[in-house]
Protein backbone atom coordinates (compact mmCIF):
# COMPACT_ATOMS: atom_id res chain seq x y z
CA UNK A 1 0.00 0.00 0.00
CA UNK A 2 1.12 3.57 -0.68
CA UNK A 3 1.49 4.78 2.95
CA UNK A 4 4.07 6.44 2.67
CA UNK A 5 4.13 9.15 0.39
CA UNK A 6 4.56 13.27 0.78
CA UNK A 7 1.23 14.12 -1.24
CA UNK A 8 -2.18 12.76 -0.28
CA UNK A 9 -6.11 13.54 -1.43
CA UNK A 10 -6.88 13.53 1.86
CA UNK A 11 -8.75 15.54 3.22
CA UNK A 12 -11.71 15.14 0.79
CA UNK A 13 -13.60 17.86 1.55
CA UNK A 14 -17.74 18.28 0.48
CA UNK A 15 -18.69 22.43 0.41
CA UNK A 16 -22.14 22.73 0.13
CA UNK A 17 -21.89 20.62 -3.10
CA UNK A 18 -25.18 19.68 -4.97
CA UNK A 19 -25.67 17.29 -7.95
CA UNK A 20 -28.75 17.51 -9.74
CA UNK A 21 -29.53 15.08 -12.91
CA UNK A 22 -31.68 17.07 -14.80
CA UNK A 23 -34.46 18.37 -12.75
CA UNK A 24 -33.19 15.94 -9.81
CA UNK A 25 -31.14 16.67 -7.39
CA UNK A 26 -29.38 13.77 -5.98
CA UNK A 27 -27.36 15.66 -3.53
CA UNK A 28 -28.16 18.38 -1.91
CA UNK A 29 -26.30 20.83 0.11
CA UNK A 30 -23.65 18.51 1.25
CA UNK A 31 -20.68 19.49 3.32
CA UNK A 32 -18.60 17.07 5.15
CA UNK A 33 -14.80 16.32 5.76
CA UNK A 34 -13.12 12.83 5.33
CA UNK A 35 -10.06 12.46 6.72
CA UNK A 36 -7.32 9.47 7.16
CA UNK A 37 -8.40 6.88 9.99
CA UNK A 38 -10.46 3.89 10.54
CA UNK A 39 -13.19 3.72 7.41
CA UNK A 40 -15.90 5.88 7.05
CA UNK A 41 -18.94 3.82 6.64
CA UNK A 42 -22.47 5.79 4.36
CA UNK A 43 -25.58 4.07 5.67
CA UNK A 44 -29.34 5.24 4.00
CA UNK A 45 -31.71 3.89 2.63
CA UNK A 46 -32.13 2.95 -1.20
CA UNK A 47 -32.18 6.89 -3.14
CA UNK A 48 -30.23 8.54 -0.22
CA UNK A 49 -27.34 9.48 -2.31
CA UNK A 50 -24.85 7.24 -1.42
CA UNK A 51 -23.52 5.86 -5.10
CA UNK A 52 -23.62 9.37 -6.00
CA UNK A 53 -21.54 10.55 -3.21
CA UNK A 54 -18.71 8.40 -3.72
CA UNK A 55 -18.49 8.96 -7.46
CA UNK A 56 -18.30 12.92 -6.26
CA UNK A 57 -15.74 12.04 -4.27
CA UNK A 58 -13.86 9.39 -6.45
CA UNK A 59 -14.24 12.57 -9.20
CA UNK A 60 -16.07 10.67 -11.30
CA UNK A 61 -19.12 13.37 -11.03
CA UNK A 62 -18.39 17.35 -11.04
CA UNK A 63 -20.97 18.78 -8.61
CA UNK A 64 -23.69 21.14 -10.01
CA UNK A 65 -22.70 23.85 -7.42
CA UNK A 66 -20.47 23.68 -4.60
CA UNK A 67 -16.68 22.19 -4.29
CA UNK A 68 -15.21 18.77 -3.63
CA UNK A 69 -11.39 19.46 -2.66
CA UNK A 70 -8.96 16.88 -2.46
CA UNK A 71 -5.97 17.49 0.30
CA UNK A 72 -6.85 21.19 -0.21
CA UNK A 73 -7.14 21.08 -4.48
CA UNK A 74 -10.24 21.54 -6.64
CA UNK A 75 -8.16 19.81 -9.52
CA UNK A 76 -6.83 16.58 -8.44
CA UNK A 77 -6.79 13.27 -10.89
CA UNK A 78 -7.77 10.64 -9.33
CA UNK A 79 -4.36 8.51 -9.56
CA UNK A 80 -4.18 8.24 -5.77
CA UNK A 81 -8.33 7.30 -5.44
CA UNK A 82 -9.83 3.91 -6.88
CA UNK A 83 -13.52 2.67 -6.24
CA UNK A 84 -15.10 -0.89 -6.64
CA UNK A 85 -18.60 -0.45 -7.76
CA UNK A 86 -21.15 -2.29 -6.72
CA UNK A 87 -21.30 -4.94 -9.83
CA UNK A 88 -17.74 -5.31 -10.50
CA UNK A 89 -17.05 -6.37 -14.22
CA UNK A 90 -14.76 -9.13 -14.75
CA UNK A 91 -12.42 -9.16 -17.49
CA UNK A 92 -12.39 -12.14 -19.55
CA UNK A 93 -9.37 -13.49 -18.39
CA UNK A 94 -7.54 -15.40 -15.73
CA UNK A 95 -7.93 -13.79 -11.58
CA UNK A 96 -4.13 -13.12 -12.33
CA UNK A 97 -4.50 -12.01 -16.10
CA UNK A 98 -7.15 -9.27 -14.52
CA UNK A 99 -4.19 -7.96 -11.69
CA UNK A 100 -1.81 -7.93 -14.49
CA UNK A 101 -3.99 -5.78 -16.68
CA UNK A 102 -4.02 -3.43 -13.69
CA UNK A 103 -0.58 -3.26 -13.09
CA UNK A 104 -0.15 -2.39 -16.06
CA UNK A 105 -2.64 0.83 -16.35
CA UNK A 106 -0.91 1.74 -12.85
CA UNK A 107 2.30 1.88 -15.00
CA UNK A 108 3.98 -0.79 -12.98
CA UNK A 109 7.27 -1.97 -14.69
CA UNK A 110 6.73 -5.37 -16.78
CA UNK A 111 9.18 -7.32 -14.64
CA UNK A 112 7.17 -6.62 -11.32
CA UNK A 113 3.80 -7.50 -12.69
CA UNK A 114 3.99 -11.05 -11.69
CA UNK A 115 5.02 -10.56 -8.63
CA UNK A 116 2.68 -7.97 -7.25
CA UNK A 117 -0.21 -10.09 -8.81
CA UNK A 118 0.74 -13.21 -7.10
CA UNK A 119 1.09 -10.48 -3.64
CA UNK A 120 -2.21 -9.03 -4.35
CA UNK A 121 -4.04 -12.78 -4.78
CA UNK A 122 -2.30 -13.46 -1.65
CA UNK A 123 -3.73 -10.18 0.68
CA UNK A 124 -7.63 -11.27 -0.75
CA UNK A 125 -6.96 -14.79 -0.18
CA UNK A 126 -7.21 -15.65 -4.00
CA UNK A 127 -4.14 -17.50 -3.82
CA UNK A 128 -4.16 -20.98 -5.97
CA UNK A 129 -7.46 -19.08 -7.85
CA UNK A 130 -4.87 -17.19 -10.04
CA UNK A 131 -5.14 -19.30 -13.15
CA UNK A 132 -9.00 -19.58 -12.97
CA UNK A 133 -11.27 -17.65 -14.99
CA UNK A 134 -12.50 -14.60 -13.38
CA UNK A 135 -15.96 -14.77 -14.47
CA UNK A 136 -16.15 -18.53 -13.37
CA UNK A 137 -15.63 -16.87 -9.59
CA UNK A 138 -18.16 -16.55 -6.71
CA UNK A 139 -19.91 -13.41 -6.46
CA UNK A 140 -17.58 -13.01 -3.25
CA UNK A 141 -14.18 -14.02 -4.70
CA UNK A 142 -15.35 -11.54 -7.78
CA UNK A 143 -15.58 -8.74 -5.10
CA UNK A 144 -12.21 -9.50 -3.89
CA UNK A 145 -10.69 -9.76 -6.95
CA UNK A 146 -12.61 -6.20 -7.75
CA UNK A 147 -10.81 -4.73 -4.21
CA UNK A 148 -7.44 -6.56 -5.49
CA UNK A 149 -7.22 -4.69 -9.00
CA UNK A 150 -7.96 -1.26 -7.81
CA UNK A 151 -5.55 -1.94 -5.04
CA UNK A 152 -2.63 -2.34 -7.89
CA UNK A 153 -2.94 1.45 -8.91
CA UNK A 154 -1.85 1.85 -4.56
CA UNK A 155 -4.19 4.18 -4.43
CA UNK A 156 -4.40 6.32 -0.59
CA UNK A 157 -8.44 6.26 -0.83
CA UNK A 158 -10.53 3.18 -1.57
CA UNK A 159 -14.13 3.72 -2.49
CA UNK A 160 -16.52 0.75 -1.72
CA UNK A 161 -20.11 0.46 -2.89
CA UNK A 162 -21.58 -1.82 -1.10
CA UNK A 163 -19.17 -4.59 -1.49
CA UNK A 164 -21.06 -7.25 0.37
CA UNK A 165 -24.48 -6.96 -1.10
CA UNK A 166 -26.14 -10.07 -1.88
CA UNK A 167 -23.08 -12.50 -0.77
CA UNK A 168 -23.70 -15.10 1.99
CA UNK A 169 -22.60 -14.87 5.35
CA UNK A 170 -19.10 -16.37 4.73
CA UNK A 171 -18.78 -14.29 1.66
CA UNK A 172 -19.60 -10.97 3.61
CA UNK A 173 -17.01 -11.90 6.69
CA UNK A 174 -14.02 -12.42 4.13
CA UNK A 175 -15.28 -8.91 2.27
CA UNK A 176 -15.26 -7.15 6.12
CA UNK A 177 -11.90 -8.97 7.24
CA UNK A 178 -9.84 -7.17 3.96
CA UNK A 179 -12.05 -3.72 4.75
CA UNK A 180 -9.73 -4.17 8.01
CA UNK A 181 -6.77 -4.97 6.67
CA UNK A 182 -6.66 -2.78 4.15
CA UNK A 183 -7.35 0.33 6.47
CA UNK A 184 -4.75 -1.17 8.82
CA UNK A 185 -2.41 -0.51 6.06
CA UNK A 186 -3.21 3.18 6.18
CA UNK A 187 -5.22 3.13 3.00
CA UNK A 188 -8.79 5.03 3.93
CA UNK A 189 -11.72 3.21 3.19
CA UNK A 190 -15.00 5.22 2.69
CA UNK A 191 -17.53 2.38 2.33
CA UNK A 192 -21.61 2.41 1.36
CA UNK A 193 -23.40 -0.33 2.56
CA UNK A 194 -27.45 -1.55 3.53
CA UNK A 195 -26.44 -3.50 6.31
CA UNK A 196 -26.16 -1.75 9.91
CA UNK A 197 -24.81 -4.90 11.37
CA UNK A 198 -21.72 -4.43 8.94
CA UNK A 199 -21.73 -0.74 9.63
CA UNK A 200 -21.08 -1.52 13.61
CA UNK A 201 -18.36 -3.95 12.64
CA UNK A 202 -16.35 -2.13 10.56
CA UNK A 203 -17.19 1.73 10.85
CA UNK A 204 -14.45 4.12 12.45
CA UNK A 205 -17.46 6.42 11.56
CA UNK A 206 -20.49 6.97 10.38
CA UNK A 207 -22.42 9.34 7.86
CA UNK A 208 -26.56 8.90 7.53
CA UNK A 209 -27.72 10.14 4.25
CA UNK A 210 -31.46 10.53 3.05
CA UNK A 211 -33.07 12.72 0.25
CA UNK A 212 -29.27 13.30 -0.53
CA UNK A 213 -28.76 15.24 2.66
CA UNK A 214 -26.05 14.24 5.09
CA UNK A 215 -28.11 13.77 8.45
CA UNK A 216 -25.77 13.02 10.65
CA UNK A 217 -22.10 12.35 11.05
CA UNK A 218 -20.33 11.22 13.90
CA UNK A 219 -17.89 8.34 15.64
CA UNK A 220 -19.56 5.01 14.96
CA UNK A 221 -19.93 4.65 18.83
CA UNK A 222 -21.47 7.82 19.26
CA UNK A 223 -24.00 7.08 15.82
CA UNK A 224 -24.92 3.45 17.39
CA UNK A 225 -24.94 4.45 21.27
CA UNK A 226 -26.37 8.15 21.12
CA UNK A 227 -27.90 9.16 18.07
CA UNK A 228 -28.22 12.81 17.90
CA UNK A 229 -31.14 12.89 15.47
CA UNK A 230 -35.35 11.66 15.13
CA UNK A 231 -34.07 10.30 11.59
CA UNK A 232 -31.16 8.53 13.17
CA UNK A 233 -33.17 7.23 15.42
CA UNK A 234 -35.74 6.03 13.62
CA UNK A 235 -33.48 3.97 11.23
CA UNK A 236 -31.40 2.71 13.84
CA UNK A 237 -34.96 1.65 15.06
CA UNK A 238 -35.86 -0.21 11.89
CA UNK A 239 -38.18 2.36 10.82
CA UNK A 240 -38.80 3.76 7.45
CA UNK A 241 -37.26 7.39 6.69
CA UNK A 242 -39.78 9.20 4.13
Amino acid sequence: MNTDAAISDLPIEFSKVNIDVGAVGILRQVSLVIEAGAPTVLIGPNGSGKTTFLRAAMGLIAPSSGQVTWGGFVQSPPLRRAIVFQRPVMLRRSAVGNLRFALESAEVPRSERQRRANELLLLVDLDGLGDRPARRLSGGEQHRLAIARALARKPRVLFLDEPTASLDPAATKAIEELVRSVSASGVKVVMATHDLGEARRVAGDIVLLHRGTVVEASAADQFFKSPATTEARAFLAGELLL
